[in-house]
C-alpha cells in the first residue's frame, strides 16, 4: 500500500540558474493544492548543466521538469529523444522523463503564439526581437507559423542578427509593428532598465510584448504604453506554457 502511495506522489522541477524568483513553483503548487494532487514541484538551481544528470539519477519518481534560462539549448545534449517541434526551434524548455529516458518539448512555442494571437491585427505584419537566446528561437519560430516576418537585434553583429543596438533609428522602430523584449533586461529588481531602442517611433499601431512578468510593467512596456502600444507582459505565455507541459507529461 505505501509503494502505491509512494508512487502516486510524483515529482517535477524547475531547472535553471538563480531561479529563487521562479513562476513555475508557485503555479504548480497551486495547482497541486488545488486540484487535491500529491505531487511536489521543485527548484532545481544548478551553476552548471552537468549537474543534472546526478540529479535525475538520484530523484526518485521524478516525471517531468521545465527549463529556463541559461540551458534551454545546453540541456539538448543530455536528452534521449527531441520532439520534432523542438528540434526545429532549438531550444527546449520542457522535459518529460518516461521508463528512464529524457524527452525535451517546447512549450515556449504554445504560449508565446497564443498569447500574441488575440491581439494581432492585420498591420501587424513584421517583428523585431530582442535577444538571440533560448527563448528567442520558440518566439521567432512563433511569428514564422503566424506569418509574421522576423529579425533579431543584438549588441553584436553576427548571423541571424539584422541590427545592433546602435543601428537602429527612429524609422526602423516604426517600420516593425511588433517588439519583443526576450532579453532579461528591466527584471526585478533592476526595474529602471530597458533595453536601448529609439522609443520615439513607437505608435499606437504598435505591440511590444516582454517575456518579463516581474515586474507586472517593466519600463520597456511603460515606454510603448506612453506612446498609445499595445502592451502584452510574460504572464499569460507562462500559464499557458505551464498547462502544456503539464498536458505533456500526463499524456
Amino acid at each position: 500500500m505505501d509503494n502505491a502511495q509512494d508512487k502516486s506522489k510524483l515529482k517535477f522541477g524547475l531547472v535553471g540558474k538563480n531561479i529563487s524568483y521562479s513562476f513555475s513553483r508557485g503555479y504548480f503548487a497551486d495547482k497541486f493544492s488545488n486540484e487535491g494532487l500529491p505531487h511536489s514541484y521543485v527548484n532545481f538551481d544548478i551553476q552548471s548543466i552537468d549537474e543534472l544528470k546526478e540529479i535525475i539519477e538520484n530523484t526518485s519518481n521524478l516525471k517531468g521538469l521545465n527549463v529556463t534560462i541559461p540551458y534551454k539549448e545546453d540541456i539538448i545534449s543530455l536528452l534521449d529523444k527531441l520532439n520534432k517541434r523542438a528540434k526545429k526551434i532549438g531550444a527546449v524548455n520542457t522535459i518529460k522523463i518516461k521508463k528512464g529516458k529524457l524527452i525535451g518539448f517546447n512549450t515556449d512555442y504554445d504560449g508565446f503564439k497564443n498569447s500574441l494571437k488575440p491581439h494581432l491585427k492585420k498591420h501587424h505584419k513584421r517583428a523585431l526581437i530582442l535577444g538571440t537566446g533560448g527563448a528567442s528561437k520558440a518566439i521567432a519560430y512563433a511569428l514564422k507559423k503566424l506569418g509574421i516576418e522576423h529579425h533579431y537585434i543584438s549588441r553584436t553583429k553576427k548571423e541571424d542578427v539584422t541590427y545592433t543596438y546602435s543601428e537602429l533609428t527612429e524609422d526602423i522602430i516604426a517600420s516593425f509593428q511588433i517588439i519583443i523584449n526576450c532579453t532579461p533586461i528591466g527584471t526585478f529588481p533592476n526595474v529602471n532598465e530597458c533595453p536601448d531602442i529609439p522609443y520615439d517611433g513607437i505608435t499606437d499601431k504598435h505591440i511590444l510584448y516582454d517575456l518579463i512578468y516581474n515586474p507586472e510593467e517593466t519600463k520597456f512596456l511603460n515606454c510603448g504604453k506612453l506612446k498609445g502600444a499595445t502592451i502584452i507582459n510574460g504572464l499569460e505565455m507562462l500559464k499557458l506554457q505551464a498547462e502544456k507541459s503539464w498536458e505533456i507529461w500526463n499524456k
